[in-house]
């Protein structure tokens, strides 16, 4: 089994410091989607023990291909590769569609 040694992200000081820029906020906002799955896919990786190259191996595609699917915010990949993707770290793949909430 291959061990990860992951890279250290306080991501509570990135944010903090970025939302001191104008336009982060929103820009950020609008991106949430796209990063709650980008951060639903890099868990399933490391929860399987899988590296990039691992994925792409099992998906027949490259690791450059996989660091796209996992960078929010850069690509919009369709469901079937999401499908595959799940299947590959050992996942299943469930969309939902959410009633939005009432503005106050």
């Amino acid at each position: 089994m291959i061990k990860l040694n992951p890279v250290r992200h306080d991501h509570k000081e990135f944010l903090a410091r970025a939302a001191k820029r104008k336009g982060f906020t929103a820009a950020y906002d609008a991106l949430a989607p796209e990063y709650q799955l980008a951060s639903q896919m890099l868990k399933a990786r490391s929860r399987a023990g899988l590296t990039q190259d691992a994925v792409a191996e099992r998906m027949g595609t490259s690791k450059s291909a996989i660091s796209r699917l996992e960078s929010a915010g850069r690509h919009a990949p369709s469901i079937a590769t999401l499908r595959r993707y799940a299947n590959a770290v050992g996942c299943e793949l469930q969309v939902r569609l959410v009633p939005q909430r009432a503005s106050a």
